[in-house]
């Protein structure tokens, strides 16, 4: 049996970081609103919350998955995205991104895994996916370090 307990609770959050609140929803709309496709940014705030162990993100992103319909044989599989070829050559540049960032303390990012992404998204859309992989970050370690209780699985 485990001995996880959540360190705060959400309301707790919710009353002592109103404005942490505010900023990560301007955040996130901003992400929301750049093009980028949900499906997408699902599957990469899936994997991140995977890498960084934060049991709320992951289930709470799960849920949005099922929400708009993204294939749940992906979501099942994206902890092994390299080991199987269910993922397009776009969500494999991004995964590889994405996983680049999260774990750029432990190595530098190479100049091939960034050439991998220029040669699949513009600028843009480069830009907003590193905006996104760092507000994820930030959600993991709120959640995770709180031990957030996840939510209950989506119907």
């Amino acid at each position: 049996m485990s001995d996880f307990q959540p360190r705060v609770n959400w309301p707790a959050f919710e009353k002592n970081a109103a404005d942490v609140l505010v900023a990560m929803d301007m955040l996130g709309k901003a992400i929301d609103n750049s093009g980028l496709d949900g499906s997408l940014l699902e599957l990469m705030r899936i994997r991140v919350s995977q890498l960084n162990g934060c049991a709320f993100c992951v289930q709470y992103h799960l849920n949005g998955a099922r929400e708009i319909g993204l294939s749940s044989t992906k979501t099942d599989l994206v902890a092994v995205w390299r080991e199987v070829g269910l993922f397009s050559t776009r969500e494999r540049a991004m995964l590889n991104w994405a996983e680049a960032l999260t774990l750029m303390a432990n190595r530098p990012i190479s100049n091939e895994v960034y050439s991998e992404l220029k040669a699949e998204f513009s600028e843009a859309e480069i830009i907003s996916l590193t905006s996104a992989v760092g507000a994820i970050n930030v959600w993991n370690r709120i959640a995770g370090g709180l031990h957030f209780a996840p939510p209950p699985p989506a119907k």
